[in-house]
């Protein structure tokens, strides 16, 4: 699913993102889990996902995903 943000701009995969949202928010402990954990099902709802997409995404591209979540600090650089 490829759409474009503008002339030249492809569209991130929505899958990609909601998959490094939920590996970023696993890291995370504490009591920020619950409010965190209705972000994550909100976005989800949004981009009309569910967990279980996320997780099989996870399952199948792991690695791409830490790439994502290494690579982030990165651009612009």
């Amino acid at each position: 699913m490829t759409r474009t943000g503008g002339p030249g701009k492809p569209r991130r995969n929505p899958l990609l993102g909601a998959a490094v949202l939920k590996a970023l928010l696993l890291r995370r402990g504490g009591d920020d889990r619950k409010k965190t954990n209705a972000l994550y099902e909100g976005i989800l709802r949004d981009l009309d996902l569910t967990d279980e997409d996320v997780d099989r995404y996870l399952a199948e591209h792991g690695p791409e995903v830490e790439e994502a979540i290494r690579g982030h600090g990165r651009r612009g650089a």
